[in-house]
């Protein structure tokens, strides 16, 4: 049974009463030995009391708002049938502390998100503001440019997004795409064919597929040409109509890779860029393609581009301080 630990906190003492009318909830909302309570308690410096469907929460007048604000966005996820994980809490926590785009007013965690994405294995809601920025981009938008490091959901809710539009017939396929360029490898050098060679590079794209369609019908669908994996190479002199595209690793594109996949853009399609701008594997890292298309369209009708930071990340916790270690030692 994990134990709980309140930090002390300074400033003016609040205790707030909290009781919850659906009490079939209470077990998901406080976790399996209360570990939604405890991580609360944890991460804010609170304390807090359960009995029954009823709450208390002790501590500084903002860490128990901020406290009463996650319970309540928790509780009313469960209500709408959605569920709840260690990361959904975390996340739930971490945007209680974010400010709205105005930089003003909280992002208001209590109500559940507006936006989601609905696949065959689950239904997915952003775990961070900028996400559902993104979510939202990636709904209404042609073209997408999402920019930032690993683990803030870039390629995953791409992946969901195109998912759900070949579920509901908005596109007939989807195409799935990186660079085989990593760490400095080269795929002559690699065992195998040329399927062997370069799955290695895709798997990160097979595993969100695998996340939201049930394995037999990723197969299928791969098998029937409905999604289709490739290398970037693999696009050159196509016209990909009525499908949504995803290039992920994109900052490891050239600029005449990026202008190429660019202009394989067809009618009814939905095209999705993702990369990580400070971690390009090219020799020479200054010829981003990714770079330049962002510098050279950002602005122009149809095209989005959402930026995530090391706060975005949605990973285990660790991983967001690990990103921002490395940035601040390279600031």
């Amino acid at each position: 049974m994990a134990k709980r630990h309140v930090q002390a906190e300074a400033g003016d003492k609040a205790r707030l009463e909290m009781v919850f009318d659906k009490p079939y909830l209470i077990g998901p909302l406080f976790g399996e030995y209360d570990q939604n309570l405890v991580a609360i308690e944890n991460r804010l410096g609170v304390y807090i009391a359960a009995r029954g469907n009823k709450l208390q929460i002790e501590g500084s007048a903002e860490a128990a708002a901020r406290a009463r604000d996650v319970l309540q966005g928790l509780y009313n996820r469960l209500v709408v049938g959605q569920t709840i994980d260690t990361g959904a809490v975390e996340a739930v926590i971490a945007m209680s502390a974010e400010p709205t785009l105005d930089g003003i007013i909280r992002h208001d965690v209590s109500e559940p998100p507006k936006v989601m994405i609905r696949t065959r294995k689950k239904t997915i809601v952003p775990r961070s503001a900028n996400q559902g920025v993104y979510m939202e981009a990636l709904a209404r938008n042609e073209l997408i440019f999402a920019l930032g490091p690993a683990g803030t959901g870039k390629t995953y809710l791409a992946v969901a997004q195109a998912v759900s539009q070949l579920i509901t017939g908005s596109v007939d396929r989807l195409i799935l795409s990186r660079p085989a360029v990593e760490a400095g490898e080269k795929l002559g050098f690699l065992p195998g064919d040329m399927k062997e060679k370069v799955d290695p590079y895709l798997r990160p794209l097979y595993d969100a597929l695998h996340d939201t369609l049930p394995a037999e019908q990723v197969e299928r669908r791969i098998a029937s040409g409905e999604i289709e994996i490739a290398p970037l190479a693999f696009m050159r002199g196509r016209t990909l109509a009525n499908a949504f595209i995803i290039l992920d690793e994109a900052q490891n594109t050239t600029i005449a890779q990026m202008k190429m996949f660019l202009t394989r853009f067809g009618e009814g399609s939905r095209m999705v860029i993702c990369g990580d701008p400070k971690q390009v594997d090219l020799p020479q890292p200054g010829a981003s393609g990714l770079a330049d298309a962002v510098e050279r369209l950002e602005g122009i009708e149809g095209i989005a581009v959402s930026r995530f930071t090391s706060a975005d990340v949605v990973r285990h916790p660790i991983v967001g301080r690990i990103v921002e270690a490395y940035e601040g030692r390279h600031a």
